[in-house]
């Protein structure tokens, strides 16, 4: 491993000054400075980010920690948080938490260790009071976890009314959720609130079939499959769109037709839905504009840790793409 004297010896001066230029601390002349990257470059000296941390300066790196990027819209995000944070100078540490509330713990214990400069938080396991136990500046995607935090989120009410009232403009009269309606703090609640709204200005009867977001596709189907043959379902909001693809899955084996028998639209709208399943309706969410918002949240945190937020709720619009499945 090349160290901090082995570069002072190729640039020909003291460890001192090595330290100077890399830590951009005290006058050296831009000479110095040149003989010393280059002799970094020569090398591939890669300087101690942590080390450097204690000296008072910035690692330049961030966490962020979301359930799982194996789901498109997750994955999408996460790559465009990437793209704005590397634009903005930054590293990424991604976290796959998962559903699990060890792991997530974990993960945050290794953000610390590593003295990231800050959070972006997405996962939805463990209590506010961990977070805010790491004394980081941190920003959450789509849960409030203090007054301090910021929260960025889309629309998830107005999405959840949406959904219900595009299937009724198009004739379904047993309108169905399928979700997680018990996830306390959960975007899900937002949807499910938005639907049950709507269900209750058009004078029908509310439904939620639960779903868990990390529960195998096996039981997922089981239980889609036991609504679809054993209730009087004719139209499904459905809390994302990998559950609404299931539902339509297990609806083409039993001979259900969509649309005509049963419409559906899903929630997220990721480019790989779009692209992949062009016959899905869905809630898209603005992916590029909510991972611009949370990284220059951030940006603001960490310039400004101590500051108190005049704003802490950032909800970006909704919209919807209709196609066949709603139709």
């Amino acid at each position: 491993m090349v160290k901090l004297t082995d570069v002072a010896k190729r640039a020909g001066c003291s460890v001192t000054t090595v330290s100077r230029v890399i830590n951009n601390y005290g006058y050296i002349s831009e000479k110095t400075r040149q003989k010393v990257h280059k002799a970094m470059s020569d090398l591939n000296y890669q300087p101690n980010s942590v080390a450097r941390s204690l000296q008072g300066k910035k690692t330049q790196l961030v966490g962020v920690i979301f359930p799982s990027i194996a789901n498109p819209f997750f994955g999408e995000l996460v790559e465009n948080i990437e793209a704005q944070l590397f634009k903005a100078g930054y590293k990424t540490i991604l976290c796959n938490a998962a559903s699990d509330k060890e792991k997530e713990r974990t993960y945050l214990q290794m953000l610390m260790a590593n003295q990231v400069d800050g959070i972006i938080a997405g996962a939805h396991n463990l209590g506010i009071d961990e977070y805010k136990k790491t004394g980081l500046p941190i920003v959450s995607f789509d849960r409030k976890l203090s007054d301090n935090i910021p929260i960025v989120s889309s629309d998830n009410f107005a999405g959840g009314s949406l959904a219900t009232q595009t299937l009724y403009d198009h004739g379904a009269r047993h309108i169905y959720f399928i979700g997680n309606p018990v996830l306390d703090g959960h975007p899900t609640q937002k949807r499910l609130q938005g639907y049950r709204q709507k269900i209750q200005e058009l004078g029908l009867t509310a439904h939620i079939h639960p779903a868990q977001f990390g529960e195998s596709l096996e039981l997922k189907e089981m239980a889609i499959k036991e609504l679809l043959q054993f209730h009087q379902v004719d139209g499904i909001v459905a809390t994302d769109d990998l559950t609404a693809l299931t539902v339509i899955n297990v609806a083409q084996q039993l001979n259900i037709s969509i649309p005509d028998d049963l419409k559906i639209i899903g929630f997220d709208g990721s480019r790989y839905i779009q692209n992949y399943a062009p016959f899905l309706s869905t809630i898209v969410q603005p992916i590029a504009a909510i991972s611009e918002l949370l990284v220059k949240l951030l940006q603001e945190r960490i310039a400004h840790p101590n500051n108190e937020l005049k704003e802490n709720t950032f909800q970006l619009p909704i919209k919807l793409l209709s196609r066949k499945s709603s139709q």
